[in-house]
C-alpha cells in the first residue's frame, strides 16, 4: 500500500530525513515513532503530499507522491497534531467546507459527512459550534474530516495529544475499530498506545530508521539477549550448577525460590537456551513445569535506541 525508498529532505542544511525505506502492507497499523525533531512529522507530511522530498521515492497505492499528487491525497486522510477548524462554525458547516474543498459530489459529500458523523459518534453534536465542544469531541471532528473521502490511509499525527485519559481511551478504541478497514500510520508519545493499537513500530531518531519491526518481537527485544523464566518439578539436587554449565562466560541464571513442589530459576541468554534446556531436562529426567520469555516494554527498547548513538539503517 506504501513505500519509501532512499526519502530524504533536507530544510537549507538540515537534514532532517536522512534516505529512509520502508513498505507498508493493506490493512497494517503502524507507528511512526521517535523524539521531537527526529524527522517523524517531516516523514508524514512528504508521503501526504505536503513537503516534496528531496530525494527518493514514495508511492501510495501505486501513485507516485510527486507525480500523482492528488491521486494520492485521494486515498489517504490525514490528521495534523494541531488540526485546524473554524470554531465559529457548527460541525455540520465544517465538514461541508471540507467536503466541498475536497471537490465531492453532493452525493458523496452527503454519504460521506453520514457515514463519518457515524463512525466519530458525532451525530448529536452534528449542529454545535465547534467552540463548545471539549477537545476530545473536536478531534472527532479532525477525524471526521479526515474520513471524508473514504480514504483507504489514514495518517494521525498525536491523534490523543492534550486529551484527558477518558478521551485518550475512547479514541484509541476509535482508532482500533478504524483499522478493521483501513490502514494506518499513528505517530504519538504514549508509546502504551502503541501497545494498545499497533502490531508494527518505525523507530526513527536524527532522520534515520533504527529499527522496523513488529510489536510482538520488539517486546522480546534486549540488545540481543533474551530474559527467561521457568520451574522445575520438585527440587532437584545440583540443578543450578548443571544449568550454568549450559551458559557461555556474559550468560547468567540463578535460583529464584525452592519447595517440594517448584523450583524456580531466572536466565538471561544469548539465543538458544530454550532447546538446551529442554535436551538437558530429557538427559537429567527432570519435569519441567513453565518455560517463558519476559517481555520487554517497547518504552524499554524506544530509551535505548533514540538515547544511544546508531548507525544508519543498512
Amino acid at each position: 500500500m506504501i513505500s519509501v525508498s532512499g526519502l530524504k529532505k533536507n530544510f537549507g542544511d538540515y537534514e532532517a530525513v536522512k534516505q529512509i525505506s520502508f513498505s507498508i502492507g493493506k490493512g497494517e497499523v503502524v507507528a511512526l515513532l521517535g523524539p521531537n525533531g527526529a524527522g517523524k512529522t517531516t516523514t508524514m507530511r512528504m508521503l501526504t503530499g505536503f513537503y516534496e522530498p528531496t530525494a527518493g521515492t514514495a508511492t501510495v497505492g501505486g501513485h507516485d507522491v510527486q507525480k500523482d499528487r492528488k491521486a494520492v491525497q485521494s486515498l489517504i486522510g490525514y490528521l495534523p497534531e494541531s488540526a485546524s477548524s473554524y470554531p465559529d462554525m457548527l460541525v455540520s458547516e465544517f465538514l461541508q467546507f471540507i467536503a466541498e474543498s475536497r471537490n465531492l459530489s453532493p452525493e458523496d459529500t452527503e454519504r460521506g459527512i453520514e457515514k463519518a458523523v457515524k463512525v466519530t459518534d458525532l451525530t448529536k453534536y452534528l449542529y454545535s459550534p465547534i467552540m463548545h465542544l471539549s477537545k476530545g469531541y473536536k478531534q472527532r471532528v479532525g477525524l471526521a474530516a479526515a474520513l471524508l473521502h473514504d480514504p483507504q490511509v489514514l495518517i494521525l499525527d498525536e491523534p490523543t495529544s492534550g486529551l484527558d485519559p477518558n478521551q485518550i481511551n475512547e479514541i484509541r478504541q476509535l482508532i482500533r475499530e478504524l483499522s478493521k478497514e483501513k490502514t494506518i500510520i499513528l505517530s504519538t508519545h504514549i508509546l502504551k498506545e502503541v501497545e494498545d493499537t499497533c502490531e508494527r513500530a518505525i523507530i526513527i531518531a536524527d532522520g534515520r530508521i533504527v529499527l522496523d519491526e513488529k510489536l510482538e518481537k520488539i517486546q522480546r527485544m534486549k540488545e540481543g539477549r533474551e530474559t527467561w523464566e521457568f520451574a522445575l518439578k520438585g527440587n532437584p539436587t545440583g540443578a543450578l550448577e548443571k544449568i550454568r554449565a549450559l551458559l557461555a562466560a556474559d550468560e547468567a541464571v540463578s535460583q529464584i525460590s525452592a519447595t517440594d513442589v517448584e523450583t524456580r530459576f531466572a536466565a538471561e541468554t544469548g539465543s538458544g537456551f530454550n532447546e538446551k534446556l529442554f535436551a538437558l531436562c530429557v538427559s537429567e529426567k527432570w519435569t519441567l513445569r513453565e518455560l517463558f520469555m519476559q517481555k520487554q516494554s517497547i518504552e524499554d527498547v524506544f530509551a535505548r535506541l533514540t538515547t544511544k548513538g546508531t548507525e544508519a539503517q543498512g
